[in-house]
């Protein structure tokens, strides 16, 4: 890992970048919350950002709710703004690892890993945008590699539940794995949740440019992963799920492609057998089904048009039902929320014959967590960032651009994120 696996030159183990944001403020509260399983217990840490005031806020905010007075004394503040070099570059110089919180990354992304990889610090992000993940790892793998340098796109919500849940029911599947379904559900209180409309943004962005997205694929040149047992059938657009008893869509996220991803890395460098991966999200009964179906008519015709998109920026609340909003969710809202990710698969049991018959083993299985955003998020790219603090030996040997289950497969985030409130169970195995 080069010179980035100690800080004995780095006065940082881990700096938040863009901690004044509206997820950054809540990874500065898991970090602060944590902090004891840093390194040997002494995490150095910092938070940075263009705007020093704000920053102080963010400290005073994270001192008054957790009752430790002591961070305003602890936590440095380093002024940097993505669109300047320098500063970005000074940044980097300083920390083992950078948690960029500063998105749409499409638009800030990329500024940060050239930094991190000029600079020797690894990093560490929470996007869910296909494009920037894949863009970043055609662009910088070689060069991360060279350098001995670390960098993890999507380690949030999107995508380390999915990710490392496939990883975790392939690790508890005695035999072989060849296909899994996973089913999202989203539980929330009497007050309903919503999402602070920075993902909003990045879904719509998404959406204008996914002819880029099938062009930047192609210059991977990457053949088609071997296909083990039946070939997983993609479902409807709209079906009602036996699995959770109300209607679901396929997951738009970018959970399907940070998976199929990891199963490449897998397949290509340690001759595992690949998995195959079908995501969907439930969104309740007829009448939920009626009002998402009315809003998809104004949203892809309003997408059609530059004005359109600019409507749909502008008015996140309005054109989402309130799922999305400038504000973001209260505390209450969140304390009350959290998500439920069913998996189903299937394979062969140990000594089956895989080239002969279908399939005779399935194994059901499930992860269970918080809030989704602005609890499950921090907790998974705080753990990462420990991950690769404490384990460093776990890590794929070269640095370079990985998704989470190809720099983890090896490591112990999943017992990481059980302990913190991210449950990874077992409903069903081949063997029941």
């Amino acid at each position: 890992m080069g010179s980035t696996t100690t800080s004995s030159s780095r006065p940082y183990h881990v700096v938040v970048f863009g901690a004044s944001g509206f997820t950054g403020q809540f990874v500065v509260e898991e970090i602060a919350r944590t902090s004891a399983e840093g390194p040997k217990g002494t995490l150095k840490w910092a938070i940075a950002g263009r705007n020093r005031q704000k920053l102080e806020e963010i400290l005073d905010q994270a001192a008054e709710i957790l009752s430790k007075p002591e961070l305003k004394s602890e936590v440095d503040i380093i002024v940097a703004d993505v669109g300047e070099a320098d500063a970005l570059a000074a940044m980097c110089k300083q920390a083992v690892i950078i948690l960029n919180c500063v998105g749409p990354y499409r638009f800030y992304g990329e500024n940060v890993v050239k930094a991190c990889i000029e600079n020797g610090a690894h990093c560490i992000d929470i996007s869910g945008e296909p494009q920037f993940l894949e863009g970043m790892q055609l662009n910088y793998h070689s060069q991360a590699a060279e350098k001995g340098v670390y960098i993890i796109g999507s380690c949030g919500f999107d995508s380390i539940p999915a990710d490392m849940g496939v990883l975790y029911i392939r690790d508890q599947f005695k035999g072989t794995l060849t296909a899994i379904e996973s089913f999202l559900s989203i539980n929330t209180g009497p007050e309903r949740a919503c999402i602070n409309d920075g993902t909003w943004q990045s879904a719509i962005y998404g959406i204008a440019d996914s002819d880029k997205l099938r062009s930047l694929r192609k210059k991977f040149g990457h053949a088609p992963l071997p296909v083990v047992g039946s070939k997983l059938k993609r479902r409807n657009p709209l079906f009602f799920s036996k699995e959770l008893e109300q209607y679901a869509l396929p997951f738009l996220g970018s959970d399907p492609s940070v998976v199929k991803r990891t199963q490449r890395f897998l397949h290509e460098e340690y001759k595992e057998s690949p998995v195959q991966y079908g995501a969907y999200i439930g969104v309740g009964g007829i009448s939920s089904v009626a009002k998402l179906l009315f809003g998809a008519v104004i949203f892809f015709f309003l997408m059609k048009f530059n004005f359109g998109r600019n409507l749909l920026i502008k008015f996140p609340e309005f054109f989402s039902f309130g799922v999305f909003t400038k504000t973001g969710p209260t505390r209450k809202q969140m304390e009350r929320s959290s998500f439920c990710l069913t998996f189903f698969g299937e394979g062969y049991t140990e000594g089956q014959d895989i080239s002969k018959g279908k399939p005779n083993a399935k194994i059901h299985a499930q992860i269970k967590g918080p809030e989704v955003a602005y609890v499950t998020t921090p907790i998974a790219m705080v753990q990462s960032a420990f991950t690769i603090l404490n384990e460093p030996q776990c890590l794929p040997k070269k640095g370079g651009v990985y998704s989470p289950g190809a720099a983890f497969s090896k490591s112990t985030l999943i017992e990481r994120l059980d302990k913190h409130g991210i449950h990874f169970s077992v409903l069903q195995s081949p063997e029941a």
